[in-house]
């Protein structure tokens, strides 16, 4: 039996991949077991490899804790309407500047592109928003964000690759435009659909901007910005006040911070991997073709 001979550029190339996997999932797993460590443990910089003294307490701290709980079910409405919003506005976008024989497309495609690179800026933003009535309601995450340029070209680029063969034979047999995006092309376009799924997911889960600018009650804040308060502001004042008497407030505090990280990416961690083949078929089809 032979053995498989390595070359020096395997060697290097597997170590190379190795650091890049050690720098990717390290932070992720020192957050977990920051989280579940005992506070006077990480003060004192003792948790490095593995959890010291193992506790929950940090993740009870955070799970009753109401503001936190309205804020992640605030995220997951935002996340789930704003995804179908995007998937909508998107299809209905590029499915029309994927037909050749739509009139004016270079110029409307013109205008659209033209979007990626020049911005009316954020305070025309704000009062574009602000005179529809929308500051202060759902509808300032949702609107303003329905489609993003790139997306949009990802996905016309993926259906003008469906052979013209199939609108001719539906166009013959006396399907509409509409009949055919729905029955025909969408069915084919699963994996693209699938990309933009995450795209936009992960997008409005990771979104905290927008909230900032445009909410003004904490009632409907996402989880993001209370995630936000609590690691840049240093904002713990209403979770750590719910800490028992064995442990200062101020010790707790990291162990806080993290679990509240934590948890707020654990959604896309779960998720990802269902829906990774999915996103690497439908980027690489929609980025190569066309």
């Amino acid at each position: 039996m032979s053995l498989k001979k390595f070359s020096l550029f395997d060697v290097v190339n597997v170590m190379i991949m190795l650091m890049v996997i050690v720098v990717t999932v390290y932070p992720l797993y020192y957050m977990g077991i920051v989280s579940i460590s005992s506070g006077l443990s990480v003060q004192r910089g003792d948790v490095f490899l593995y959890p010291i003294e193992v506790t929950l307490k940090a993740y009870s701290v955070v799970l009753d804790d109401p503001s936190i709980l309205r804020a992640y079910g605030n995220t997951l409405l935002y996340t789930c309407l704003g995804v179908c919003v995007n998937l909508i506005m998107t299809t209905l976008c590029a499915y029309p500047l994927s037909r050749n024989h739509l009139y004016g497309k270079a110029l409307l495609s013109f205008f659209v592109v033209f979007t990626m690179f020049f911005d009316g800026g954020l305070i025309p933003r704000y009062m574009v928003v602000h005179s529809l009535g929308m500051v202060n309601s759902i509808w300032a995450i949702l609107i303003p964000t329905a489609i993003n340029v790139f997306n949009m070209i990802l996905m016309r680029t993926f259906f003008a690759e469906i052979p013209d063969a199939l609108h001719e034979s539906a166009t013959v047999d006396g399907a509409s435009e509409w009949r055919i995006l729905l029955q025909v092309v969408l069915p084919l376009s699963m994996p693209v659909m699938a990309t933009m799924f995450i795209f936009y997911a992960v997008a409005h889960w990771n979104s905290f901007f927008p909230a900032l600018i445009y909410l003004n009650e904490k009632q409907l804040y996402p989880l993001q910005i209370i995630v936000r308060n609590i690691v840049i502001q240093g904002d713990m004042s209403s979770q750590t006040t719910e800490m028992g008497a064995g442990e200062n407030s101020s010790v707790m505090a990291q162990n806080v911070k993290y679990a509240v990280v934590f948890i707020a990416i654990l959604p896309i961690l779960v998720v990802y991997p269902f829906v990774q083949k999915y996103f690497i078929q439908g980027a690489m089809l929609g980025a190569v073709k066309g």
